[in-house]
C-alpha cells in the first residue's frame, strides 16, 4: 500500500526550475536514499512533502492517518526547555491522550449505562494506544535514546538554548525517533554525530520496521540503510532498486546507451539533412527528399543532459611557515570548567593531523585556544613563525544578507567581476547559485562559496572544522584530492575515516585527553 503519493510535481523559484513533472511513491517498510549534488533540490522535496512549501503543480498525497516525523537542518528548538523536556515533548500527544482518557473517567459516574458502555470501549482504545506506545517506560525509552546519540554525556538538565547547533541536532534527532512516526524523513542526519552515534543510528535505521526517506552524502552511512535509490538530477526523479553502489552501475550504464543512441541519431540526422539538401531541387528526387524531411519532422530528439560543472580546490600556498606550528604547555581547554587534561601538545611544519573522538569533548575548543581565539583556563599556546593560516569554521552564527558575489568580493575587492564569477563557478556553483542570497543556497552550496574564500587565499597551515557536512559526493572527493595535493600543514576535525585516513600523516583520539565522560 501507498503511504505517499506524488503525482506530476513541478516547482521552482524565480526562473529557476527545480522540478519538472515529477512522480514518486513510497510504500510501507521501503528504506529510501534519496541523492542529488548539491542544488538539486532534495530539502525542497522534503519541505514540499511535509507542506511546508506548496508546489507550483502536482499533487501529494497521503494515506489517512499517517504519522510524519521529519528532521530537517533548520528546524529550532524552543528556549526555555532542557534536553529532557525536549524529548518528553516527543510523548506529547499520548500525555494528551491520557488526559483524555482520565476526563472520561470522570464523567463516568454522570452516565447512562449504554454511554458507560461507549465509554468503556473508547477508555480501553486509548489504554492499548497507550501501552502499544511505550507511555508507561516514558523515561527509561528517553534515556535509551539519548544514551544512544550521546546526549547523557551533554547532560538532560540542560537547557537547549545552551546548545551548540550540533548538539541541537541530536536533540531534534533524538526526539524524533522517540516519536516513532509512520514515516522518518532525514535530511543529513549524520553531519554533527561521530562514529560512536553514527554506529548507533545504523544499527538503529537497520533494524527500523517503517519506511524512511535519508538525505545523506555519507556513502557508506547510506549503502548500510537503504535498499532504494531516487536520484534527483536536471529536474528529474528517477528510483533505482539496491544501494548507491547499485545505483552508480545501472546510472552509468544507462548514461553510456543514451549517448550511444545518441551519437547514432545524430549521424542519421545528419544524412538525411543532406539527402534533403542535395535532392530537394532536383524535380527527379524531390519527392524522395520530402519524405526524407517528413522522418525528420517526425523525428523524437534524444536530448543528452548538460553536464555538471565538477567543483575544483585548488588551495593557494604561501611562503613555508617555521619548522614549530604549534606548541602548547599545560593547556587546560574550556569555559566555565576545564574540557581537558593538561595538554602538551607539539605540531610540526609538514603534519596532517586528523582531531578524532565523540561529539562535545572539546575538539572545536581547542582548534579556537590554538588559533587564540579562546583563552585557555590554564596553560599556554606558542604559535609558530610566518604561519598563514585558513580557517574553515564548523558553524557560521551570522549568516550574511550578501549574493555570493558580493560575499567573495568583500573578502577580495581587488578581484574584479570575471575572477569572483570564474572563482565561484570553479567550485561548482551556477551562474543562479552565484547570483543568488547566500541565505536561499542549500546547506552544501553555501560549504561551497565558504571554501572559494578558502582556496584564493595564501596559506601554509588549514584549520577545517568538519568542511564535509552538507557537501555532496563529488565535492567531497574534490576537497579530498586538493588536501592531499596541498603542501602546506593540515589540521583537521572530520568524523568520516573514509574521507581523512588517506590525507593525514597522524590521527589524534581527543577522548585520550578529555575531562568528559564518553
Amino acid at each position: 500500500m501507498s503511504i505517499l503519493t506524488v503525482k506530476n510535481l513541478s516547482h521552482g523559484f524565480g526562473d529557476r526550475a527545480i522540478f519538472n513533472d515529477v512522480s514518486f511513491r513510497l510504500l510501507k517498510g521501503e528504506h529510501i536514499g534519496l541523492i542529488g549534488a548539491n542544488g538539486e533540490g532534495k530539502s525542497t522535496f522534503m519541505n514540499i512533502i511535509t507542506r511546508k512549501l506548496e508546489p507550483d503543480e502536482g499533487k501529494i498525497e497521503w494515506s489517512k492517518n499517517v504519522r510524519v516525523g521529519y528532521l530537517d537542518q533548520h528546524t529550532v528548538l524552543e528556549r526555555g526547555m532542557t534536553i529532557r523536556d525536549a524529548l518528553k515533548g516527543a510523548f506529547k500527544y499520548l500525555i494528551d491522550m491520557e488526559a483524555e482518557m482520565n476526563a472520561i473517567y470522570e464523567k463516568m459516574g454522570e452516565a447512562t449505562p449504554e454511554e458507560l458502555e461507549a465509554m468503556l470501549e473508547e477508555v480501553g482504545t486509548i489504554q492499548d494506544t497507550l501501552t502499544n506506545n511505550d507511555f508507561y517506560v516514558i523515561d527509561a525509552k528517553v534515556e535509551e535514546i539519548a544514551r544512544g546519540l550521546g546526549l547523557e554525556d551533554i547532560g538532560l538538565e540542560k537547557d537547549v538554548e545552551d546548545l551548540s547547533g550540533g548538539q541541537r541536532t541530536k536533540v531534534l534527532l533524538a526526539k524524533l525517533l522517540l516519536e516513532k512516526p509512520d514515516i522518518l524523513l532525514l535530511d543529513e542526519p549524520t553531519n554533527y554525530l561521530d562514529e560512536q552515534h553514527i554506529e548507533w543510528l545504523k544499527r538503529y535505521l537497520q533494524e527500523y520496521e517503517n519506511a524512511f526517506i535519508l538525505i545523506s552524502h555519507d556513502i557508506p552511512f547510506l549503502n548500510s540503510v537503504i535498499n532504494l535509490i531516487y536520484h534527483m538530477e536536471n529536474q528529474e526523479l528517477n528510483r533505482y532498486s539496491g544501494d548507491y553502489d547499485d545505483f552508480k552501475r545501472v546510472h552509468e550504464m544507462k548514461k553510456q546507451q543514451l549517448e550511444a543512441a545518441y551519437k547514432k541519431q545524430q549521424q542519421e540526422v545528419s544524412e538525411l539533412k543532406d539527402f534533403v539538401a542535395r535532392n530537394k531541387a532536383r524535380v527527379a528526387t524531390r519527392n524522395m527528399a520530402m519524405s526524407r524531411q517528413k522522418k525528420l519532422d517526425k523525428m523524437e530528439m534524444i536530448e543528452l543532459a548538460g553536464e555538471k560543472t565538477k567543483p575544483e580546490f585548488h588551495f593557494k600556498d604561501s611562503r613555508a611557515s617555521g619548522k614549530l606550528i604549534f606548541e602548547s604547555k599545560d593547556l587546560e581547554i574550556g569555559y566555565d570548567e576545564p574540557l581537558s587534561k593538561p595538554l602538551n601538545l607539539r605540531m610540526e611544519r609538514g603534519q596532517k593531523i586528523a582531531l578524532v573522538g565523540a561529539n562535545g569533548i572539546g575538539k572545536t575548543t581547542l582548534l579556537k585556544s590554538i588559533l587564540g581565539e579562546n583563552k585557555p583556563i590554564s596553560g599556554s599556546v606558542e604559535r609558530g613563525d610566518y604561519l598563514h593560516i585558513g580557517y574553515f569554521e564548523q558553524e557560521v552564527k551570522n549568516e550574511s544578507n550578501n549574493t555570493c558575489i558580493e560575499e567573495l568580493w568583500q573578502e577580495y575587492p581587488h578581484f574584479n567581476q570575471y575572477e569572483v564569477r570564474a572563482s565561484l563557478a570553479k567550485c561548482g556553483l551556477t551562474t543562479k547559485h552565484i547570483e543568488s542570497k547566500v541565505t536561499v543556497l542549500s546547506g552544501g552550496e553555501k560549504a561551497k562559496v565558504r571554501i572559494c574564500k578558502l582556496i584564493n587565499k595564501e596559506t601554509n597551515l588549514l584549520v577545517l572544522d568538519e568542511p564535509t557536512n552538507h557537501l555532496d559526493v563529488d565535492a567531497k572527493d574534490e576537497l579530498k584530492r586538493a588536501l592531499k595535493e596541498y603542501k602546506g600543514s593540515i589540521l583537521l576535525i572530520c568524523h568520516e575515516p573514509e574521507f581523512y585516513q588517506d590525507v593525514v600523516t597522524d590521527v589524534w583520539n581527543c577522548e585520550s585527553w578529555t575531562t568528559k565522560l564518553v
